[in-house]
């Protein structure tokens, strides 16, 4: 005999657990469906060496503590604490350099004198221009994130936004590209490549049309600045499992769903152990790609199937990271003089200083090369949260971008994957000598061990790329965008597939419960007009 709950959700990733808490919170059943044993997918935690508490995706939150989902769901309840990375980024200066870096402090002045002292007065004018400008705008992004990609949605969040030369050179600046946005604003290469490198962190190059507000983003760290759940990344999904079971959900990891197929009313919901479980509703918070394949599986039309699949753009892969167990935290002698170790280590380090690194990087990777020299973001959260590691220890996180997921000619990752995390390690050690010896263990995910592990399909930590044309009312692709599924009643979309796309937001995931709720609430009142007895 069938089970049956209000909703079923697919994947426990933190946009499928933020979707089932406001499913629960409006009093409807809902039990999530997880493959693997550990809760969260990519916003999780696991101990990878001894004592060590180790991110297996994500690592700093930006995103999230702008929607106000945190407060909405009153995670601070059950567990969940930040800490503010401030400074929040660090970009060291070139090896053999005697200038100071670059300290992004959550305060603007603060950064605008560390800009001054690394690259001019000019250049920290510019800058505080660039926060006055870009921040109100960013605001805006946010608020059109927090909602579904509709047009009025995205008018609405726009409404009112005033640009010097009017509404057509608004729309101009926001669809240029990132590089063009900083030789707008800036002359010093260092500070536009340490800019670039953080816009870039959502996958496009900044050479790319529309990725001018990626770069503008940085605008808002002064406002809230990345954060650090304490305990590791993983202690965000665990507050959002804690609140569904407060509020009567249920989370069922190791049980991976196998098909998904509609029957009569309901949706069916067939996992491993041989589970059906029915549902009015449900919301996959999975890959896209994965949601058709289950679709497929539950006798969905084939050839529908086959149309989505070939437009939706994975990409050739974003990158590979490497996650160090240490003894010391990064040296940069570029920052003896401005803020010292202990203040730069505790935010991004972005160890770029010149935007043709990035360049070389992306278009190796779309040849399938490895890069002439791995563009990497360096993160020691241990400093800022000594509970990710043993007394006298260190953790470093080291994320190189565009490391492709398909190798040119017959390369592997398996044979590659040691020695490419050799290079990664090596670029640290150029800003941070004496680095390498501090290190006591690693553990390398390649593009592959990405997929395998989390079910990144081509290792890409976005699902799909965040390029112009799969955003906003186009991600995935125009008929998925909506957080809807056209001829599957009762099946919703969430996750890094769905707008706004990859990152930690949480807000896809409040959209697709909100919208499952509102279509749930009128298919009753329906029925119970077309049941009412005639008098």
């Amino acid at each position: 005999m069938s089970e049956m709950v209000d909703v079923a959700v697919v994947g426990s990733g933190h946009n499928a657990l933020v979707a089932a808490c406001y499913v629960a919170r409006a009093g409807r059943s809902v039990e999530v469906f997880e493959r693997d044993t550990v809760i969260g997918g990519a916003v999780s935690t696991v101990e990878r060496f001894p004592g060590h508490r180790v991110d297996r995706g994500s690592s700093a939150h930006i995103m999230i503590r702008h929607t106000g989902i945190i407060e909405e769901l009153e995670l601070a309840d059950h567990g969940l604490r930040y800490l503010d990375c401030d400074p929040w980024a660090f970009a060291p200066a070139p090896p053999n350099s005697n200038a100071p870096g670059i300290v992004f402090h959550r305060s603007i002045d603060a950064t605008c004198r560390s800009i001054e002292a690394a690259c001019g007065a000019a250049e920290a004018d510019a800058y505080r221009r660039f926060v006055n400008v870009w921040g109100p705008r960013s605001t805006r992004v946010m608020r059109a994130f927090s909602k579904p990609p509709t047009g009025p949605a995205l008018v609405s969040s726009f409404w009112g936004l005033d640009a010097d030369g009017g509404g057509i050179d608004l729309s101009r600046q926001f669809l240029a590209s990132g590089d063009a946005l900083l030789d707008e604003f800036f002359d010093d290469e260092r500070l536009k490549a340490a800019l670039a490198w953080f816009g870039a962190q959502s996958g496009p190059p900044m050479s790319e049309p529309g990725t001018a507000p990626m770069v503008g983003f940085a605008a808002l760290m002064h406002t809230i600045p990345p954060g650090r759940a304490v305990g590791g990344s993983g202690a965000l999904t665990t507050a959002l499992a804690s609140r569904l079971e407060s509020d009567g959900g249920r989370t069922s990891p190791g049980d991976a769903v196998t098909s998904l197929r509609r029957s009569g009313d309901h949706w069916v919901t067939r996992t491993e152990s041989g589970r059906e479980v029915r549902s009015r509703s449900v919301i996959a918070g999975c890959h896209v790609l994965t949601t058709l394949d289950l679709l497929e599986r539950g006798g969905f039309d084939t050839d529908v199937l086959a149309r989505w699949r070939r437009r939706i753009r994975v990409g050739p892969g974003i990158g590979m990271v490497v996650r160090l167990a240490t003894d010391a935290l990064p040296h940069y002698p570029s920052a003896d003089t401005v803020d010292g170790d202990a203040a730069v280590t505790n935010g991004l380090q972005l160890l770029v200083s010149d935007r043709n690194h990035l360049r070389l990087a992306h278009g190796s990777a779309l040849a399938g090369e490895l890069p002439p020299r791995p563009a990497v973001l360096g993160m020691s959260f241990s400093g800022l949260d000594p509970t990710i590691s043993p007394p006298g220890e260190h953790q470093v996180t080291l994320w190189s971008q565009w490391q492709p997921y398909r190798l040119a000619g017959d390369e592997s990752w398996s044979g590659l994957a040691e020695r490419e995390a050799d290079r990664i390690v090596n670029e640290m050690e150029a800003l941070a000598p004496g680095f390498t010896d501090s290190v006591r263990a690693r553990h390398v995910q390649s593009p592959r061990n990405l997929e395998e592990e989390m079910g990144l399909i081509g290792g890409n930590v976005m699902h799909v790329e965040m390029s112009l044309d799969q955003m906003m009312m186009w991600r995935p692709i125009p008929e998925l965008s909506g957080h809807r599924v056209p001829g599957a009643n009762g099946l919703y979309l969430t996750g890094a597939s769905t707008h706004p796309g990859g990152g930690v937001s949480g807000a896809s995931g409040r959209s697709a419960a909100r919208i499952a709720l509102g279509d749930n609430s009128r298919a009753r009142v329906r029925t119970m007009f077309h049941r009412r007895p005639k008098t």
